[in-house]
Parts: structure tokens; sequence; C-alpha cells
């Protein structure tokens, strides 16, 4: 029987092994001290909202003293009229969400997959606007919105004022940049095999996008819905400002309505806020593995 020349030691292995673990020590420290202290917050809210504020108000906010239940969860949900301002955070992030994608990688095709004069500078545009504060556009978009006329069969206000599209537009147009910088460099990583050979297969521009790039990029298209439709949900700011029909707004001025005149009932308030969490927590949880796999495949391509 023949063996191996200069085997190498057990000893020898369960060194690297153990050296391995020790350079990963510093890491998982950092990594669990993060994830608690982002946690720590919505714990707190959550136990908050579990308690009556009876119970709070007698035995503290520091403690563990009384009964804990969901009656804040219902009392939130019907007061705060959270059914309605859901539908109208449905209306305004799906298609905001889905117009961002379609047009950034349309963008992003453009400015990897085809050479041509412009194409770093667009990138370059699409980036830089994307480093602009919103509260710096608020008023010219505000005016222009509202000097935009429109028949009132289509706007009951007369103008893109207190409308969906409004705010979908914005939501859309502040998007886009950082969606194109992301798919740009993905599709950049694709081999350039495919597309010549589609090309020399007689395939134009636009099949060459539907029918070969795009279906690549799903990981990276899951990964990027995840965080649109988070940042989209959150927004609170363009709703406030566009929207001034109350029963247009989204679940994020829900919250405003649980407000009291001279009391606020902070358990109340933390019980709207944890109802407001629970639909982007349950969209990552279903798309987790999408999202990862997003964030990670290509990163160690060209």
């Amino acid at each position: 029987m023949s063996t191996l020349a200069n085997p190498i030691p057990n000893t020898a292995v369960t060194v690297v092994g153990q050296n391995a673990r020790r350079r990963h020590y510093g890491t998982h420290i950092f990594l669990t001290v993060m994830a608690v202290m982002w946690l720590i917050p919505l714990a707190w809210a959550l136990f908050t909202a579990l308690r009556p504020k009876a119970d709070t108000d007698k035995y503290g906010y520091f403690s563990l003293g009384g009964t804990f239940n969901f009656d804040n969860f219902i009392t939130a949900w019907n007061q705060g009229g959270f059914s309605k301002y859901l539908m109208n955070s449905v209306i305004i992030t799906v298609p905001a969400v889905l117009a961002t994608l379609l047009f950034a990688s349309m963008m992003a095709f453009a400015v990897s997959r085809v050479s041509w004069k412009f194409n770093i500078t667009l990138l370059i545009m699409f980036t830089a606007g994307n480093l602009l504060p919103p509260q710096v556009l608020a008023a010219p978009l505000f005016e222009m919105f509202k000097h935009l006329t429109l028949p009132y069969s289509f706007s009951d206000s007369g103008n893109l004022l207190n409308t969906y599209i409004s705010v979908i537009a914005v939501d859309t147009a502040f998007q886009i940049g950082f969606c194109t910088f992301v798919l740009s460099n993905y599709m950049k990583a694709l081999s350039s095999d495919l597309t010549e050979a589609a090309l020399v297969d007689g395939a134009g521009i636009w099949r060459q996008y539907w029918n070969i790039i795009l279906p690549l990029c799903r990981p990276a298209l899951a990964a990027l819905g995840t965080l649109e439709v988070i940042f989209i949900y959150n927004d609170f700011f363009w709703p406030l400002l566009f929207i001034q029909s109350g029963d247009r707004l989204p679940i994020t001025t829900a919250i405003n309505n649980l407000q009291g005149e001279f009391l606020s009932n902070y358990n109340l308030l933390a019980a709207g806020a944890t109802i407001t969490v629970i639909p982007t927590l349950i969209i990552y949880l279903v798309l987790q593995r999408q999202f990862v796999a997003g964030l990670t495949l290509g990163s160690s391509k060209g």
C-alpha cells in the first residue's frame, strides 16, 4: 500500500483550526454587541406595549410587576385606524418599488452592458442625486406639484398634491440612483460572453436585457426589493408633505392618531409603533435567503 509523503500531523490541523477560530472571536463579539444594541429598543417597545398603562403607572417603566396582554395592540389598531392606513402604505409602496427596480435595472443595463459615450457620466449623475438631502427639494417639488394642473376626474385637488402618484413618483426618483449603482456593479460582474453570443444570434438590446441579463439579476433584485420596501414603507416625510387628506396617509402617520391632547399613553404608542414594524419584519424574514444571496453573490468575481 502506498502512503503519503510527509503527512500533516493531526496536531498541526488542530492548531490551525484553533487559530482560525481565535481570529473570528473579535468579529463575533462585535456582531453580538451590535445586534444587542439594535434589538434593545425593539424589545423595550414590545415590553412596554404588552403592559397596561395602569400597571406602568403603579410599578414604573423599569419593573416587572403587573400583567401582560395584547389589549394595547387591539386598542391601537382600532383607535389608530391601522387597517386603512396599512392599505394606503401598500398602494404607495408596491408601485414605487416595482417602478424603482424596473427603471434602475434599465439604467444599470445601459451603463454597464452597453458601450457609449455618456454611460459613466450618467451613472455619476444618478448616484450624485442621492447625495442631496430631501429637504432641499421639498419646496420646489411642492410648488411644482401645486401648479401642475390636472382634471378633477383624475385628482380631486386639481393638481398632483393630495394624490398617491406624487409620493410614488418622488420615492421612485430618490431611490433609482442607489439601485442603479448596485445593479450596474452586479451586471458588470456577469460574463460579457452572454450578450456577445446573443448579439451574434440576432438578439436586440431589449431581448438581451429582458431575457438574458434580468433573469440573472434575480438575487440582486430580491435584495434591493427588500431594502426598497423597508425604505419606502417607512418614509414619513414625503407623504406628510404632499398628502393633506388624512384618509390617504400611510401607516407611518397613523401613530399621530394615538396621541392625546393633554396626556400621551406611551404604552399605546409603543403598541402602535410595534404594529408598523410587523409588515417589514415579515417581508424581511420571507426574503431573508434571497436578501443575503443578493448581497454576497458576485462579491468574489472580477
